[in-house]
């Protein structure tokens, strides 16, 4: 798949996550390499209206979804993958008003698991929020969501 196909599949997925809509999350880029999503930060999303500093649950939401769709770079039709494990460790807190960028790629893929890893960061990726390994299960392409709906629509196809 090519990179700008690649691109629009994932901005399609990431249109149908309400949760992710609501943060306001972008694609940032996506190629054979990788997933990175962007978090634009917002005072809704502030953990401590202190310091101004993102609250984690928001990091560990933008980075599940980033690993997530980091499978959508690896398989070559759209399958469903729910989370089987995400582990986070979080490295140092992020600085208010600014955005966070959420990176991850597929580094092993099997039949019944894909194996993910990545970080969030702000201005510069050698610098970290946090890091995260994950680990989605391979459901299928030929699962439905809704009454009758082919999830591989979100794949482009029907």
């Amino acid at each position: 798949m090519n990179d700008l196909a690649l691109l629009a599949r994932a901005e399609r997925f990431l249109s149908v996550l309400r949760h992710c809509q609501k943060l306001g999350m972008r694609v940032h880029h996506a190629d054979a390499d990788g997933m990175t999503l962007q978090l634009p930060y917002s005072p809704q999303i502030v953990g401590n209206p202190e310091s101004g500093t993102v609250h984690g649950g928001v990091l560990t939401t933008l980075m599940d979804t980033t690993c997530g769709m980091a499978t959508l770079c690896v398989l070559p039709e759209f399958e469903v993958c729910p989370t089987l494990d995400l582990r986070i460790d979080y490295m140092r807190l992020g600085e208010p008003d600014k955005d966070i960028y959420g990176f991850a790629q597929c580094y092993r893929v099997t039949r019944d698991v894909i194996f993910t890893r990545g970080f969030a960061y702000q201005d510069d990726p050698t610098q970290p929020i946090a890091q995260v390994v994950g680990t989605f299960m391979r459901l299928g392409k030929s699962i439905k969501v809704g009454v009758g709906a082919p999830l591989a629509t979100l794949g482009g196809r029907s």
